[in-house]
């Protein structure tokens, strides 16, 4: 059985009595079920974009993932296409809308908030876990009171047929897809009409023979972590939801004091690789919105979550160790991509000394998510430094307050 509580933790944030208490209660009892023995590692990620934005955004992907285009498939309302690297790797699932008028309970959750109204249609919509057994995990699941769409919602909506789906989180608006599938076996997602379209298919070949032009194509590894921002006061109940959904552990918790925040990771219990199974990260603001004007603290996360909602902010991309052309690695990724036209929010910042560089991207123009890069210097086994933290949230907070006077001005 596994004794998901006999991991290591770091971190120096305090939690309450609360989320220690419930944080070996919830796990505990999640071994004893065997739940944490039938869920395994994030086998794809789900996202939607407008109309008319998938091909561009494939393209963008395709140069600065490691990602391929593998098939497009058509259902009555949507065009899901499909990314892979291997099976070892979680695939991108990039869903677009046809018609822009389409309503539904994912466009629902961007529609109240000031920047995400924006893109009504475009957002992460959350991760689909393998597991070995799906009629068992799902009716534990729902003894512990989780919510899962109907076979007939799920087909309204055009969601995968063979994929058990919660209903979106109320702490991060992600939903929980579970797909039976043993390790041997390929991924296929019940949904529409199968094509290799033409158009994908040339932008994408167009991104790899750029990435190979610019020599950066060996040097892009698999995701490494998915980082969620959110409330203040849904840190610790986010953290214990996804834990109970997933076979995840508590990894630990960093107070970035000189930012209001921290930063909250979980890992996967069955790979001790993040690129087998990426972390789950998720940051919070230290205190709400409300109280920044008694306490003239900065808020870049609470400000974000106030413009977008919850949701997931960044995907972050490993890049191999090693230098070249002699620059470390994650300094000529950046140089080359620049080349191409992708703004990055500051320069690569942390050293060979302290384990690690790290960088943003500009957030994508067809999913606002942001690409980090992370190149870890030889054993190195953590996720960022404190000052590294702190200056990439300062980084994507400018640029969101930015965003923020466009649209109080009325500007696109």
């Amino acid at each position: 059985m596994m004794q998901s509580l006999n991991f290591a933790r770091y971190g120096d944030k305090e939690n309450s009595p609360f989320f220690e208490e419930y944080l070996v209660r919830l796990l505990e009892e999640r071994d004893r079920v065997g739940l944490s023995d039938m869920i395994y590692q994030i086998d794809a990620i789900m996202l939607t974009v407008d109309p008319g934005h998938s091909i561009s955004y494939i393209a963008e992907l395709c140069l600065m993932t490691p990602y391929h285009y593998l098939v497009t498939l058509e259902s009555e309302s949507h065009w899901t296409h499909i990314l892979r690297i291997t099976l070892d790797h979680p695939d991108l699932i990039v869903r677009e809308v046809k018609d822009p008028r389409i309503q539904g309970i994912f466009r629902s959750l961007n529609e109240v908030y000031p920047i995400g109204s924006r893109k009504p249609n475009s957002r992460y919509m959350g991760e689909i876990l393998r597991v070995s057994d799906l009629h068992s995990v799902v009716e534990l699941q729902k003894e512990r009171e989780f919510r899962f769409f109907t076979q007939d919602q799920i087909r309204k909506l055009e969601l995968p047929g063979n994929v058990a789906i919660s209903k979106p989180s109320p702490y991060t608006h992600n939903i929980v897809g579970y797909m039976e599938r043993p390790p041997e076996q390929l991924r296929v997602y019940a949904l529409g009409l199968s094509n290799i379209r033409s158009d994908v298919q040339d932008v994408y070949l167009a991104a790899k023979e750029l990435q190979k032009k610019r020599e950066i194509d060996d040097l892009l590894l698999p995701i490494d972590h998915l980082a969620t921002r959110i409330y203040s006061q849904n840190r610790e109940v986010a953290i214990l939801e996804w834990l109970s959904l997933s076979s995840y552990y508590y990894w630990g918790s960093y107070d970035i004091k000189n930012q209001n925040s921290s930063t909250n990771v979980t890992k996967s219990t069955h790979f001790s690789d993040e690129i087998r199974s990426p972390a789950k990260v998720f940051t919070a603001n230290n205190t709400p919105y409300f109280v920044n004007h008694l306490e003239k603290l900065p808020s870049p996360t609470e400000t974000f979550v106030r413009n977008y909602g919850p949701r997931l902010h960044h995907v972050a991309l490993a890049v191999a160790d090693g230098e070249r052309h002699g620059i470390e690695n994650i300094e000529y990724v950046v140089e080359q991509i620049k080349q191409e036209g992708q703004d990055f929010l500051l320069d690569v910042i942390g050293s060979k000394a302290e384990g690690l560089k790290q960088i943003f991207s500009n957030a994508s123009e067809h999913s606002s998510l942001i690409i980090e890069y992370v190149q870890r210097f030889g054993e190195f086994k953590g996720f960022f430094t404190k000052q590294n933290v702190a200056e990439l949230t300062h980084a994507a907070g400018v640029a969101d307050e930015l965003l923020e006077l466009q649209a109080e001005s009325g500007g696109s």
